[in-house]
């Protein structure tokens, strides 16, 4: 096969783009790799990389965006890819991007990769990831222009670069596909496995690579070419003469090694671990046995101490320990212990004996090695280099830590050099993070640390050019290992020192093999440069792969394996179950868990791939159902990437500010009138005060709806409260001068009331203008009664023309006091008494307005003053000494101001509403007094101070009134759903005005999951219980919620900011009442936005749900659905009948009888019972039939019964489903029903106390106390032994507990969920079983969960509680610590109140138990340091 004729139009048509300071071999390497296929064989340092720099130079045209093209860099290790992409972006200018596994790409699905590849021209990322895309048709062959192969030798058996190669690009070769990458590849030598010596043994190798890659190999003549260019290391042998550890010391420290594994097996057996945990302690303890015998042989007993200390204390995370038995981990720790004591007792006892005091006579006598001092020896005689850098290969991982621990003893002793390890990961031993390898990898370039000791994971890849000494201590086991760690060393004049033990022929003749092989290849390669690719033996039968048609997706045989592990750990699992298909080599059948769609596959063939086989037709099934997508992955992988999405979407948090269209309008230059829609508000006060209180009119526009023309609300005072009504009188027609006369009443009179200053009223007035424009425009008039008719009191409007002048014309006949002047003197000029009696003043000396209440008719300038300080003046020399002022008109008597009313939030609940302000009064010398409006009457001063408040709540149920109607319009069936309602859904508690959402919330919150669970349980009846709670939260979400409610504009209508009076928009001021801007609703109907208002997604989400809340509490569910689905929430309530796909005994698994007497129900169909009730870990044939006669009730299906009860890990066949999808049915069913119930049970309630009966009752605690105390947990189905360990342990605990109590707080224990989820699963087969019907479920569930919290026994959860309590005390509380010691979690808890601390730590192993328990211990101490109850 002849790789130089597929692509030569290509390459004609490419242009070489060399570097200047290119060499002569990295040219013609470029030359080639433009013609052909190459593969670069060059030695370490070369310039390998920088030669596919220039390719992709070359290529750059064809690369560049908006180009679909781009090129794959493919690398071994994650450690290569941010070295290798910097070099890219150093040398080009394409846009390079790097991916490996810790970034959570083996979850990415086709969208996230495409904004990668419309990001990015080069994609540096390890092999696993290209072919896992290719596989998923995620990336195509044909989009890869360039595809470079970094440490190509690699491909050869299963690795990714042979997978990538022969499942794709050989057979797209073999199917005529021409537009294939060009393939380059880089290695220093491309034999990787041990080899003979015979010169046609290397060729066969090399043959090998040539043909899987399709790529001839390119190199040099000869060495000499490359080292003209860059130093190569002189190779050295080291001998060291093995010397044995005394056979008394080594027999007895091994013996006492056996002797306490073998001890510590022994305690296993009393930890009552399940099999499996067991086994994987026990292989645990042996690896360390075997680590620390080989330390003692290999290394001395001083350095196996130090394994032995290492593995105690955990410095290093030798073991993945995953989630092994804390007793477990426990127990290998302690062994390590034991063994680092023993290794102890054999070190010498002079506490002034160190191991580096003298190094050979510790050797001598067994303490090291002759190896370990050889390498000491060596290091030490390179102590002349000024700046050494060295790598110490080792082959083991506690070798390397080991011996770095030794050195960094003796180092600083001799010479002033750092030593660290780095070692890689291999048999769930993991030494180190990518991160930490990276931070030494980079010392190490800045000679900060000077010695690396490493295993073959440094072999590969690091570019040091400083390094200057490579020291095998352990011999390289293939010649690849042995070119490549010969390779690290790059400066000149480098040694490459070669450990060898004195007569060690095999070894020593293998190296000088490896010595040897480089020439070897570079000859064959040449010899054979000629020759065109063979065509690959493809091992791709028709039957062996699985082809999607529609993607190009594929799957081999191979590859099914990983797929349907990955496929199954994606299923539900719990801590007790983990979900892995099941083998049986005798019957040839591939078992599935329960909650895959496919239960079993069997297949026939060669027996040596039948598990290829059955796995392979497993995937080809689970695609077909839609379980696995069209790219091969799992289905709840696209749906989370979709949630992810959906979550990750922005959110706009300034949304607009909306102002009903009822309460805007405009009166242009040319109108001659208004004709107005009228609403007497009528003011009931219901407490006693000095001044009463008066109707006003409200004047609108536009007519009110009839809910709205017709309400009524209470305003809270100070002193009690004020009925406010609202009633129609009709219209009314006002000319312009009435409308110019009762504009500028209402704004002097307001902006008087809410500002209390004069000084910009002139500016107000100047401003008061008629404009085209749309603005608020309303009028608020005060109220007069004739004839029992209202009628707009025109003498109170027209006081704001009061002009002095005037005064004479009608107050000749005012009835006067005796002795009183008819005529004062004012600011405003002389004006008679009585018009000042009944004014709105203001004195500009105290910058005060006063509203005048009365004549003192006996006092006036002259009169006694009586000061605060104990002495007396008057009046007159008050002014003159206070305010410089002489009072001319001394014998005028003195009125008395009243301080003007001062308007404030009314709408707020009692505990939140302003103490109101004492009555202030003084005594006013008239001709310090500006009248600004007269007569005005102090009773309609303080009606008007209501206004603003009384104006925010109807302008609040007209928006609520807007957001109603633009969901009516939509609906054809006409819900009557009272304003008020919408009112208090949209209305936050941030608000703090006497009503809020949060039950409407909680209500809603609940229905919700209600309506979204049953139709998703309905509607996907094969989805398992993973997938259906993604598809639920995708719909329920904060952010899918928001989401909805921004597409029907409601973030508008909701109020959640605190109604401040000051910022309130006085209608008719034009100097704060803006220009309006219109938007269309959904509704196609006007609404105006009069500002913006910040807003968090989950106040929008929140006010969602308590609209939903709203529907439902007052129209029932069927409204709630049409609203939801006018959302765009698609649900429906309609029944369906439920397929449980298979018929069991279910008398010969549960006793039936007993249960169903139990729930008080009797189901229709048994099986339901059986899968609530079993549990995933369950895999006996049956359990004994010990209760009779109990359920009281007959199930129609006895299967939903069985599946009720089953847990996941029951394997038998006969019940091919578990719990989990009832459970998450019954789980949205019993939090709705419950819900409801505190809801209709006590209407009175308030909204936080809803919330906390809601968290009490429907939580997994109080479930698992109902089901032991009903005793439930005899009757799942189950095998797993950690569970039944739990439940006994349980049922131990639950003795301990008040038999009355269920709501689980009290409790300091944690439960197994599985016992709280058997409620669950059980009410879910009830709700199906009885065709869907929630009170029976209610009715069937309620005397398991009895005695129900009411409102005086509902406790808060100590965390809730504590929180409060500090938030209400203003308390310091710190953030939870938490910390993990000798497989113990423990969790702090601290507060500082009053200068004093109170702290307490649980140690628990379950973290929320631990908090639970350590606040309400910190709690406790606070109630009573408090005095607290």
């Amino acid at each position: 096969m002849e790789p130089v004729n597929m692509d030569m139009e290509r390459a004609q048509q490419l242009s070489a783009d060399p570097l200047p300071f290119a060499r002569s071999y990295q040219l013609e390497a470029l030359e080639s790799g433009i013609k052909q296929n190459t593969i670069v064989f060059l030695e370490t340092g070369s310039g390998k990389t920088l030669i596919a720099i220039m390719l992709l130079r070359s290529y750059a045209h064809l690369l560049r965006k908006p180009s679909p093209f781009i090129s794959v860099f493919l690398v071994p290790q994650v450690v290569l890819v941010p070295q290798q992409a910097k070099a890219l972006e150093m040398h080009t200018d394409l846009k390079v991007g790097t991916y490996w596994g810790e970034k959570g790409v083996d979850n990415w699905d086709a969208n996230m990769w495409n904004v990668e590849l419309e990001k990015h021209e080069v994609l540096v990322m390890t092999p696993q990831i290209l072919l896992n895309n290719l596989r998923h048709s995620f990336f195509k062959l044909s989009m890869i222009k360039v595809l470079i192969v970094d440490e190509c030798h690699h491909a050869r058996g299963n690795h990714p670069y042979a997978s990538i190669m022969s499942e794709f690009y050989h057979r797209q070769l073999r199917s005529g596909v021409t537009d294939l990458p060009r393939i380059f590849g880089m290695t220093a030598s491309p034999i990787k496995s041990k080899v003979g010596k015979a010169e046609i043994a290397f060729w066969v190798h090399i043959q090998e690579l040539e043909t899987l890659m399709n790529s001839k190999v390119y190199t040099c003549a000869s060495e000499s070419v490359i080292a003209e260019f860059i130093p190569i290391s002189t190779p050295k042998f080291r001998y060291y003469r093995h010397e044995e550890i005394t056979d008394d010391c080594f027999v007895s420290l091994a013996d006492q090694l056996k002797s306490l594994q073998e001890k510590h097996e022994l305690s296993l057996e009393k930890l009552d671990l399940d099999k499996s945990a067991a086994e994987s302690i026990s292989k645990k303890l042996m690896k360390v046995y075997s680590a620390l015998l080989f330390c003692l042989d290999e290394l001395g007993v001083w350095l196996a101490m130090k394994a032995a200390l290492s593995f105690s204390c955990n410095e290093i995370e030798f073991l993945s320990w995953g989630k092994v038995d804390v007793f477990g981990e426990a127990i290998v720790k302690k062994f390590s212990l034991d063994a680092f004591n023993a290794f102890k007792n054999s070190l010498p006892t002079d506490p002034n004996w160190s191991i580096i005091n003298d190094v050979k006579l510790n050797m001598s006598t067994g303490l090291l090695t002759a190896k370990v001092f050889c390498l000491i020896e060596l290091l030490l005689e390179y102590r002349h280099l000024k700046d050494l850098r060295c790598i110490v290969f080792v082959q083991r991982i506690v070798t390397a830590v080991v011996i770095q621990s030794l050195l960094s003893e003796l180092l600083p002793k001799r010479i002033n050099w750092k030593a660290k390890y780095i070692a890689g990961s291999s048999n769930n031993m993991q030494s180190q993070t990518r991160k930490k390898q990276n931070e030494i990898v980079g010392e190490f370039r800045e000679g900060v640390v000077n010695i690396i000791v490493a295993t073959s994971i440094l072999e590969e890849g690091l570019d040091v050019q400083s390094c200057n000494l490579v020291v095998r201590f352990d011999p390289s086991s293939t010649v690849c290992s042995f070119i490549q760690s010969r390779g690290r060393a790059r400066k000149k004049n480098s040694d490459y020192v070669l450990m060898i033990e004195s007569g060690d022929h095999s070894t020593q003749s293998r190296l000088k093999n490896y010595l040897a092989s480089g020439e070897i290849m570079r000859k064959e390669s040449l010899r054979h440069a000629s020759l065109p690719c063979e065509p690959l033996d493809s091992d791709l039968q028709e039957g062996d792969f699985y082809c999607v048609e529609s993607t190009g997706a594929i799957m081999t045989l191979s590859s099914s394996i990983n797929l349907i592990y990955f496929y199954c750990s994606r299923l539900p699992s719990d801590g007790y179950f983990k979900p892995t298909p099941r083998w049986d080599l005798n019957t040839g059948t591939l078992y599935l868990p329960k909650s895959c769609p496919i239960q079993a596959v069997s297949a026939e063939g060669n027996p040596k791939i039948l598990k290829q086989i059955a796995c392979l037709e497993a995937c080809k099934q689970l695609h077909q159902i839609g379980a696995l997508t069209d790219n091969l992955v799992p289905d709840i992988v696209v749906e989370e990437d979709n949630a992810k999405e959906l979550a990750s979407q922005p959110y706009k948090d300034e949304q607009p500010s909306y102002v009903p269209s009822e309460m805007v309008g405009s009166f242009g230059p040319a109108d001659a009138g208004v004709s107005y829609h009228c609403y007497l508000i009528e003011l009931k006060q219901d407490f006693g005060y000095d001044v009463p209180i008066h109707d006003l009119v409200l004047c609108m526009r536009s007519a009110l709806e009839s809910d709205l023309a017709n309400i009524h609300f209470d305003l809270q005072v100070g002193r009690g409260s004020v009925t406010v009504n609202l009633k129609n009188v009709g219209t009314l027609s006002l000319n312009r001068d009435q409308v110019t006369w009762s504009r500028m009443f209402q704004v002097t009179l307001l902006r008087l009331l809410v500002d209390h200053k004069f000084d910009n009223l002139r500016e107000v007035h100047s401003q008061l203008y008629f404009s085209e424009t749309i603005q608020i425009d309303y009028l608020l008039l005060p109220a007069i009664t004739m004839n029992k008719r209202p009628l707009i009191d025109w003498k109170s409007v027209t006081s704001v023309l009061f002009s002095s002048e005037e005064f004479c014309k009608d107050h000749m006949s005012c009835p006067l006091p005796k002795g009183i002047s008819r005529c004062i003197h004012t600011k405003n000029g002389i004006v008679c008494t009585c018009m000042l009696r009944n004014s709105l003043v203001y004195t500009p000396h105290s910058e005060s307005v006063y509203c005048v209440t009365g004549i003192l008719e006996k006092m006036n300038g002259k009169s006694r003053l009586d000061l605060t300080d104990g002495t007396c003046t008057t009046y007159r020399k008050y002014f003159k000494e206070k305010h410089g002022i002489n009072l001319q008109f001394c014998n005028e008597p003195l009125f008395r101001g009243r301080r003007l009313f001062r308007v404030k939030n009314y709408l707020l609940h009692r505990e939140a509403r302003e103490k109101e302000s004492s009555n202030i009064t003084d005594e006013l010398p008239p001709e310090l007094c500006y009248i600004i409006m007269s007569p005005i009457s102090p009773s309609t001063l303080y009606s008007f101070s209501f206004f603003p408040s009384i104006m925010h709540q109807i302008e609040g149920l007209l928006i609520a009134a807007s957001l109603k109607r633009m969901h009516l319009d939509h609906c054809v069936q006409n819900v009557n759903i009272p304003t008020v309602k919408v009112l208090e859904a949209i209305t936050t508690k941030k608000c703090q005005e006497k009503f809020h959402l949060e039950s409407l919330e909680t209500l809603g919150d609940s229905f919700l999951k209600y309506a979204v669970g049953q139709h998703l349980f309905k509607t996907y009846q094969n989805n398992h219980e993973g997938l259906l709670s993604v598809k639920k939260d995708k719909i329920i979400s904060n952010a899918a919620l928001c989401k909805f409610g921004c597409e029907r504009k409601l973030p508008g209508f909701i109020r959640d900011e605190y109604f401040d009076p000051k910022n309130w928009i006085i209608p008719g001021d034009s100097s704060t009442n803006k220009a309006l801007l219109e938007d269309v609703l959904p509704n196609e109907k006007i609404i105006y936005i009069k500002g913006t208002k910040k807003m968090k997604s989950k106040r929008v989400a929140d006010v969602v749900e308590a609209l939903i809340g709203a529907f439902l509490s007052t129209g029932g569910e069927i409204p709630a659905v049409k609203f939801m689905n006018w959302l765009g929430i698609e649900v429906d309530l309609e029944f369906k009948p439920y397929e449980t796909h298979f018929q069991v005994q279910s008398d010969r698994l549960l006793n039936i009888k007993h249960l169903e007497f139990l729930l008080n129900y009797t189901f229709r169909d048994r099986s339901l019972l059986v899968e609530a009730l079993t549990h995933g870990s369950y895999m006996l044939p049956e359990i004994p039939r010990c209760y009779q006669f109990l359920l009281n009730y007959t199930f129609r299906d006895h299967s939903l019964l069985v599946e009720a009860l089953t847990h996941g890990s029951y394997m038998l066949p006969e019940i091919p489903r578990c719990y989990q999808r009832l459970e998450f049915l019954g789980d949205a069913v019993l939090d709705y029903v419950i819900t409801m119930h505190f809801y209709n049970t006590y209407p009175g309630m308030s909204p936080e106390k809803l919330t906390d009966m809601r968290s009490a009752s429907v939580n997994n605690d109080c479930y698992a106390l109902s089901a032991v105390k009903a005793g439930l947990q005899k009757h799942i189905l189950y095998t797993s032994h950690q569970l039944h360990k739990e439940i006994a342990n349980t049922i131990i605990n639950f003795e301990k507990l008040s038999s009355e109590s269920t709501f689980g707080w009290e409790s300091e224990t944690s439960f197994p969920k599985v016992l709280g989820d058997v409620i669950e699963s059980l009410a879910g087969a009830i709700f199906v079983d009885s065709g869907y019907d929630k009170e029976l479920v209610f009715q069937s569930i309620r005397p398991l969960l009895e005695p129900l919290i009411t409102p005086e026994t509902v406790k808060l959860h100590p965390a809730k509680e504590l929180n409060e309590l500090c938030q209400k005390m203003h308390f310091d509380m710190k953030k939870p610590v938490k910390s993990r010691e000798n497989g113990v979690s423990s969790i702090t808890i601290e507060v500082e109140a009053n200068g004093v601390t109170y702290r307490h730590t649980s140690n628990v192993s379950d973290k929320k138990i631990g908090k639970k328990v350590a606040c309400k211990e910190v709690l406790e101490a606070l109630k009573r340091a408090l005095s607290l109850k």
